[in-house]
Parts: C-alpha cells; sequence; structure tokens
C-alpha cells in the first residue's frame, strides 16, 4: 500500500528548490538527503495541456539532494532538478512511500493510518458501528471516518475516552460513542 508524504507545491528560487505540502508525521526521515520518493502515478499528468516535445517529463522516482524549513515551509531540492523551469514541472506531484518500508510505532498507543483504515468498528458490548475508511487529521484530535452500515459517515474522535481499545491482530476497533454522536 502507498502512502502519501507530501505533494510538491511551486518552486522556490531559481535553481530547482520546490515547496513540499507536508504529510506525514516524520518530515526529517522522509526527506533527509538521499531518500527516494516515488512519485505517484499520473499526478501531474492531469494538466490541461498535453506536454510539448522535449518537455520535462515526471519521473518514476525522485531523490532528495536536500531539504530545510522555510518560514514553516519545507524546500526539498531533488535530484535532476537543477532550475526553476523543471521544478515548476513537478507542482502538485504527489510524494509517496510503501507502507512496508515505515517502520511500526514504539507507543503501543501510536499508529500509523494505514493501520486504521479497514478495521471493523464495534461498541464494547460487540454491535458493529461500520468500518474505518480513513483518518482526518484535525486541529483538536484525529478522526475516525467510518462508512456506517446506512452509507452514511461518521466521525468519531480519536480519543482514548471514545475508542478505548485498537486490536490490529483482530482487525477491529472498539468504539464507545456518547450519545448522538452517531446521530450527527
Amino acid at each position: 500500500m502507498q502512502l502519501t508524504v507530501g505533494r510538491i507545491g511551486k518552486p522556490h528560487g531559481i535553481r530547482g528548490e520546490v515547496t513540499v505540502e507536508v504529510r506525514t508525521d516524520e518530515p526529517e526521515a522522509r526527506f533527509a538527503p538521499g531518500s527516494v520518493l516515488v512519485t505517484e502515478p499520473g499526478a501531474a499528468a492531469g494538466r490541461a495541456a498535453p506536454p510539448t516535445p522535449g518537455a520535462y517529463r515526471v519521473p518514476d522516482r525522485l531523490t532528495v539532494v536536500a531539504a530545510r524549513w522555510h518560514q514553516s515551509r519545507l524546500l526539498v531540492t531533488f535530484e535532476g532538478v537543477h532550475d526553476r523551469n523543471v521544478a515548476e514541472a513537478l507542482r502538485d506531484t504527489m510524494l509517496v512511500v510503501e507502507s512496508v518500508d515505515i517502520d511500526s510505532p514504539t507507543d503501543p498507543d501510536e499508529f500509523h493510518d494505514h493501520q486504521l483504515v479497514g478495521l471493523v468498528a464495534v461498541t464494547p458490548d460487540g454491535e458493529r458501528l461500520g468500518e474505518v475508511r480513513r483518518v482526518d487529521h484535525a486541529p483538536a484530535s484525529d478522526l475516525l471516518v467510518l462508512r456506517r452500515p446506512d452509507g452514511r459517515d461518521a466521525y468519531i474522535p480519536f480519543v482514548r475516552a471514545i475508542v478505548p481499545e485498537v486490536d490490529l491482530a483482530g482487525s477491529r476497533v472498539v468504539v464507545d460513542p456518547p450519545s448522538g454522536l452517531l446521530d450527527l
């Protein structure tokens, strides 16, 4: 399974450096010099104009040469990207890694999003509430987005008081929702 760790934004300067919208909790590890990131297939191919002959084609992989923080933005230099024109061609490219390449968290109460997606959500009594579709990272807390049996989505704050148990081996998550939470 591929996990998105960033999206390339606009060029920064004239020497090929780009801004990266970070989508990982470990940017220092993911964007360390020498790291190889896979580009999501077709990420930049959805542009309106077809590429002209001789135009820069986004490679399948990009190798990080350097990364630094500047005014709360990550700036990255990739191998082979030496000017603003090539950097502009990378805009909106998604950067992904394989989930097998990511170490499991050492804290037993910490999980990667891909570990939670697909788990069956049940009440403490065993009543099926739905399936975890995705994890949204909100300012107050992370939210488990459940697909309810009736097709609706339910947003569950991923806090111990409401989600007391995550059983990866059993492919389930126990949710003890306060009254009315699933009715929103």
